[in-house]
């Protein structure tokens, strides 16, 4: 919502606060001040001209020479407008003006022709050009024969301005207005709201001997009112009455229709403007369309209606959409003498779902969507015929023809001043209470204890306790409230278990050089099972905003592997991820379980020291020692297990063991997914992080510095290839007793020298005792329980 500060003077006293500090005072209120828009923009020296002669430069054809009387003084002016002409009022930067931009105005020399300024257009001047009346959009803007030569152009016409602009929630409809701003800016500066005076001559005539009016749908419009204004004159709206709707944003058009939105800025209620004779029944019907019926709308569309949407017909087919637009065979043209203005109450849901319906969102629109003040409607409709009166020459019938079955009555809240107090943890007096409620025009009691509101129909956000609290709140200052801390039985806050270990697994995963990503949870139907460690239904939206984000996924690694399709492609070549986020699984209950995992992918080097000549690329063991190293850091035993996974590669991948349960995957992707992805070697892992960090394990246990050596031997073992290493080191730490400290892999051999279908893998075992010096003996036999072990299990020792 933008507010002209000079419109807002018209309701409410200012107190000619700076702007900014009007606005300081909104936003410390509850209604953000996004913006305070200065609309002189540091102008200077810009006068209205008269254009006395206006002749073709000899040497250009796109320019003018013109000689313009700027009040003291008549000067020669090169112009490039398309429409410029003698005998208009134009607006002129005089030398050593300043316009938008910091440009500035100098006597110049065009073709050989001395300017003496510049005749200026609206965008010049810092206004938007969808905001420029469409007449002259492409050349200067013609000022009215009423406009005094040589005055200043900022202060005649309403530039010398500041707009607020006001970020709403969508609670407060209440300040979609310029009265609805007056009384926000009442109750914050404790004054009075001065509503417009509404008086005009009536005709003799009656609007119902014009015009009849049917509501077949009083649900979804339970009031409607029309007006009929006659004998007016379709022209340009006064200079005032422009600027007011550019300063609010809207683009003025003829002074019917800027009339009409000049009200819903004021009012803050619709309003649409028919051509009498155009609707050619002398009827209004409002009731819902038809299934199929068709109706051409201003914008020129032709928009194929449904049965729940709600139209204005003229007893036979549709003039307008209900709330949302109108229709193109009854617009108001240049032609148009006699107008209906329609001023109504559609229901708040019906004009949401049409707007979507169709695609259209309005000034209009927006407001019925979020609810119009009914005791604003009739109001609201002899504002517009007195603006018609006096602005079109209009003559307006007596009367209206008003269909009217809306409750009007204003909600009664009941609240007790102590009930206020503990809410919000302070003590507020009874009367600063009364104070705050009187100055937001609140009617309000005092009974059994207890306050009783009548709250304004038009705060429609203001329904229970609780909203009546926010308001003594925000008026009574949010940094008065004081700050404390609860009395009672406390703990002392910080981590849970699981929210330490999640930041250990983080800490860890960064540490090792990984980068952690977040991505949506929302995927495809093609990508929403890949890679899942558990599939199970997938979840679908109603209403999804594309295919493509359409359903909750079952797996973190498509979307993380995209993010590093995403780098690679901008010449990233190394990269490495990380995630932890929510898969959605559901239950045989059918409802949704939301399961938190982690999930890794590193393509490219992951050791690059180029000055020692030294490169290792990303491979499967790499990230298993990173899945390892975490398991060790949570306290927990993590092995590895043979597996196979669509997407992954058939040699290169294995599934996460904790005590014998399948809890995640690592591997390398399959060369053919590789290839659709664009990437090179790419590693991944994907693991039930909450299974991880929920597992209660012992504290961690700290034990002195060896002071005495260990004793390593080395077996080299003849295994079959489709033996895994894992499964002979899980072999020799349990025949190794207590004594064997450490196992570890430190050579692997498939050469011509070995027989078909063996490998040789070579340990070497680390022997400890924290509390004396091994002998031999003691080595020797701990050794050779392992070596029986390894004889049992089918390893041969390789001489």
């Amino acid at each position: 919502m933008l507010v002209s500060i000079n419109w807002l003077k018209d309701y409410v006293n200012t107190q000619q606060l700076p702007p900014a500090e009007l606005g300081e005072k909104i936003t410390r209120s509850g209604i953000e001040v996004d913006a305070v828009i200065d609309r002189s923009h540091g102008m200077t020296n810009i006068v209205v001209g008269y254009v006395e002669s206006c002749v073709k430069h000899p040497e250009a054809d796109k320019l003018s020479i013109c000689q313009v009387n700027v009040g003291e003084e008549t000067t020669q002016i090169i112009c490039g407008a398309p429409n410029i002409a003698a005998g208009q009022k134009v607006i002129v930067a005089r030398p050593g003006a300043k316009l938008p931009g910091d440009i500035k105005i100098k006597k110049a020399k065009l073709r050989g022709e001395e300017s003496h300024g510049m005749i200026c257009s609206l965008q010049e001047l810092g206004i938007e050009g969808k905001l420029v009346p469409k007449a002259y959009a492409e050349g200067i803007y013609v000022l009215p024969e009423d406009a005094e030569t040589g005055s200043d152009v900022l202060t005649n016409f309403d530039l010398n301005d500041t707009v607020l602009e006001l970020g709403l929630t969508p609670n407060r409809a209440d300040a979609m207005s310029m009265i609805g701003v007056a009384y926000e800016v009442g109750a914050i500066l404790s004054e009075e709201v001065k509503l417009p005076e509404i008086s005009y001559k009536e005709a003799s005539d009656t609007a119902a001997s014009m015009l009849t009016l049917n509501v077949d749908a009083p649900e979804a419009n339970p009031l409607y009112v029309a007006k009929v204004v006659r004998n007016i004159k379709v022209q340009e709206s006064p200079m005032w009455l422009q600027q007011r709707l550019m300063s609010a944003g809207v683009r003025p058009h003829n002074n019917v229709v800027d009339v009409t939105n000049y009200i819903l800025m004021e009012y803050g209620q619709p309003l649409h403007a028919f051509d009498y004779d155009l609707l050619e029944t002398g009827n209004i019907t409002v009731r819902h369309a038809k299934e199929g019926e068709m109706i051409t709308t201003l914008d020129d569309a032709e928009r194929k209606l449904s049965g729940h949407q709600l139209v204005i017909t003229n007893g036979e087919k549709p003039v307008a959409i209900a709330g949302v637009m109108g229709g193109a065979d009854s617009e108001v043209s240049e032609a148009t003498t006699t107008v209906v203005i329609e001023s109504a109450y559609f229901e708040s849901g019906s004009v949401r779902q049409t707007s979507k319906d169709h695609g259209l969102r309005s000034d209009a629109s927006s407001r019925y969507e979020k609810g119009v003040d009914p005791n604003r409607v009739i109001p609201a409709a002899e504002r517009a015929a007195q603006l018609l009166s006096e602005l079109a020459g209009g003559e307006v019938l007596a009367g209206s023809v008003v269909f009217d079955e809306l409750n009007k009555e204003e909600k009664i809240v009941k609240v007790s001043p102590d009930f206020i107090n503990s809410r919000l943890g302070m003590k507020i007096s009874f009367e600063d209470m009364w104070d705050i409620l009187n100055r937001l025009k609140f009617n309000t009691e005092a009974a059994n204890g207890q306050l009783v509101i009548s709250v304004p129909t038009r705060r429609q956000d203001i329904q229970i306790p609780e909203d009546v609290i926010e308001e003594i709140a925000r008026l009574y200052g949010y940094d008065e409230i004081p700050a404390t801390l609860p009395e009672a039985e406390t703990t002392p806050g910080g981590l849970t278990p699981y929210q330490a270990k999640r930041r250990i697994v983080r800490s860890l995963l960064e540490g090792a050089g990984l980068l952690q990503a977040t991505t949506y949870s929302l995927t495809s139907e093609k990508s929403a099972k890949q890679f899942a460690l558990e599939e199970t239904e997938t979840t679908r939206l109603l209403m999804p905003m594309s295919e493509e984000r359409s359903i909750l996924r079952q797996s973190l690694l498509p979307h993380l592997l995209e993010s590093v399709t995403y780098n690679t492609a901008r010449r990233m070549d190394s990269v490495a991820l990380y995630e932890t986020g929510s898969v959605f699984l559901k239950g045989d209950d059918e409802l949704l379980n939301e399961q938190e995992h982690l999930a890794v992918a590193i393509t490219g080097l992951w050791l690059d020291n180029s000055w020692q000549g030294e490169k290792k690329p990303v491979d499967f063991f790499v990230l298993k020692g990173i899945v390892e190293t975490l398991g060790t850091k949570l306290g927990v035993q993590l092995t590895f297990e043979r597996g196979q996974m669509d997407d992954l590669h058939p040699g290169r991948t294995a599934f996460i063991m904790l005590d014998g349960h399948r809890i995640g995957v690592i591997g390398q992707l399959h060369p053919s997914e590789q290839k659709e992805r664009d990437l090179k070697t790419t590693v991944v892992m994907e693991l039930n992080l909450a299974l991880l960090l929920n597992i209660e394990t012992a504290a961690l246990l700290y034990t002195p510095v060896p002071r005495y050596p260990s004793m390593s031997r080395d077996v080299a073992l003849v295994l079959s290839k489709i033996v895994e290493a894992g499964t002979i080191e899980t072999v020799i730490r349990n025949a190794g007793g207590k004594l064997l400290k450490d196992v570890r892999v430190f050579d692997l051999y498939e050469g011509d020298k070995m027989e078909e279908g063996k490998k040789s893998v070579a340990f070497s075992l680390t022997y400890f005792d924290p509390e004396k010096t091994l002998t031999d003996e003691e080595v020797i036999n701990a050794h050779e329980k392992v070596l029986a072990a390894l004889t049992e299990v089918g390893a041969e020792l390789r001489s």
